[in-house]
Parts: C-alpha cells; structure tokens; sequence
C-alpha cells in the first residue's frame, strides 16, 4: 500500500506550515530512513535532482546540512541545529534555506504509530508570515510530495530487507 502523493499541507496560522503523511511501514524504519546519511540521500531530492552532501550530528546541539544540485544545474542547500531528539518520535531542529539565510524555521517532526503504519508530522514554524508565505510560494509542496514517495520508498526497502534477515 503505497501512499504516493498524499501528504497533506495545511496553514494552522500565519506562520506555520503543517506536513502531515502515513506510510506503510513501522515508525523505526521511517525514523531510520529520515535520519541516516547514505538513506537521506536516497529520498531528499525527490525527482528534482541529486543529493550531492549529507550531514548529520544527530545530538542535541548536533548540526545538519543537506545540498542537492537540482535538475537544471544549481545548487540548493539547507541546515540547521538540533533542539530537541526523541528517536523514533520526535525531533525538533532549526531550518535554514541557504538561499534566503534570514528564514530560519524551527521544524517539530513527530512520528507516531498504529498497527504497523506510521503517520508523520512537520509543524513549520516560521518567525513571521512573510517566510511563511515565501516557503509556500517556493514550490516546495511538489518536491515535499516526491521527497516523501521516495522516503517511504525508503522505509518499506528497510522493511523487506528486515523481513528477509530474519
């Protein structure tokens, strides 16, 4: 049961952005696939180029970075501080898109799970409604759609792979 495209995008207020999705695969490998290096690399870009560097100090206080250089040939980079890590459930971790560096977003990723599916949950917290709105407006709903079909791509491959070793 894959549930390609179905993450929903909603505005609870002007500076916040909430991502909600279900996947088909228990909330440990959803957290595995979205946290590991050689994994991110594999879902990040969705379609829309090539992950070329991931960084991740997963620790309070932790730094990450990922770049990707997109489809038509430009460089794209985000990073951020680690606030907050309850493995498997939540992590809090500040945003920064390189391109527009004074946007910094503090990202609240919750992860929970019911019989063997695994909702999760990025609340977005801009600092005004100008960033908000500017990360609407990016396009990014697209690429958050492709990003998070191949995470789960992702997962459900790390489930198999379980499966099979036992």
């Amino acid at each position: 049961m894959t549930t390609s495209g179905t993450a929903v995008v909603t505005l609870p207020t002007d500076t916040q952005i909430l991502i909600e999705r279900e996947f088909d695969a228990p909330r440990h490998l959803v957290y595995k696939a979205y946290t590991t290096p050689e994994l991110i690399k594999r879902w990040w870009a969705g379609d829309r180029g090539e992950v070329t560097s991931v960084e991740v100090d997963l620790r309070v206080g932790g730094r990450w970075r990922y770049v990707m250089v997109a489809n038509g040939g430009f460089e794209v980079a985000f990073h951020g501080e680690y606030r907050e890590i309850v493995p498997n459930e939540r992590i809090v971790s500040t945003e920064v898109f390189e391109g527009m560096p004074d946007g910094k977003a503090v990202d609240t990723l919750t992860l929970t799970e019911r019989d063997g599916c695994t909702t999760l949950a990025i609340l977005v917290q801009h600092s005004c409604q100008e960033h908000r709105d500017a990360h609407i407006g990016s396009g990014m709903e697209d690429g958050l759609q492709e990003a998070l079909d191949h995470l789960e791509r992702v997962a459900e491959s790390l489930a198999e792979e379980s499966s099979r070793s036992e």
